[in-house]
């Protein structure tokens, strides 16, 4: 396992609560939508940005990609890549929340990029899409919210061509004592009032901090990739660790 990745990782942050359920998840995000890309850019102080184009920097400009992303929303990691990546040839996004991809087609025909990028509602854990059909596969900030990794991170591998690479963003717990009491002030006691108060469901921002404090990261998550089944795995932490960048490939 090749990995750059914190030591720790993958524990319940102290005075986190249990894990909240997924089931209801597409629900969810189908309440928030309408805000979803505001409260992005506000709660992360626009970071969120940078890191999806850290993301998008992985994609290979050096031969032709076709690409998959998952959990895409708004399309916010297709629209960036159709941007940065000139080898791209193809890009499909699929994500359960139809009302997020309601916004997501919006802002395509409002960028003119409708006949770019296609965008369908399906799950993660069991695409209707061909083995070896792309050539990178990207989640960002969703592989926590799926009913099951291992199956969603399967679904990933099956999908790629052999050499094939997935890219995952995803929110983790920083390192340093200071930046990680502050960061989870943050996120248990700000978060989910300012984003209820924006959103009006209170309860989707309370879920976020409560997933992102018990969901796998760092060593722990990159065992889970090798345990799928993808190679060459590693991960860099971004922003402190606020948020981790994996990265894995599919045996050729």
């Amino acid at each position: 396992m090749g990995s750059d990745s914190q030591r720790d990782g993958g524990a319940t942050a102290k005075g986190a609560k249990e894990a909240p359920s997924r089931e209801g998840v597409a629900q969810l995000f189908d309440r928030i939508a309408p805000t979803y890309d505001l409260l992005n850019r506000l709660l992360s102080f626009r970071r969120d940005v940078a890191w999806r184009r850290r993301l998008v920097d992985r994609i290979p400009r050096n031969r032709p990609v076709r690409l998959l992303d998952l959990a895409t929303g708004t399309a916010d990691v297709l629209i960036t890549a159709h941007r940065r990546v000139p080898t791209l040839t193809g890009a499909v996004g699929i994500d359960m929340s139809e009302q997020m991809l309601v916004h997501g087609r919006e802002k395509l025909t409002r960028l003119g990029l409708d006949g770019a990028i296609e965008l369908q509602q399906g799950d993660a854990t069991a695409l209707d899409l061909a083995d070896g059909s792309f050539d990178v596969a990207t989640i960002a900030f969703g592989i926590r919210n799926v009913m099951d990794t291992p199956a969603a991170l399967g679904e990933m591998l099956r999908i790629l061509k052999p050499g094939g690479r997935a890219l995952i963003l995803e929110f983790s717990l920083p390192r340093n004592r200071v930046v990680r009491a502050i960061y989870l002030c943050f996120f248990r006691h700000i978060l989910p009032g300012l984003g209820g108060l924006v959103s009006g469901d209170p309860k989707a921002y309370t879920y976020l901090n409560q997933t992102v404090e018990t969901y796998p990261y760092g060593p722990a998550f990159i065992r889970i990739l090798d345990e799928v089944g993808f190679t060459e795995c590693s991960c860099t932490p971004l922003t402190f660790g606020i948020a981790s960048l994996y990265s894995g490939h599919k045996p050729l």
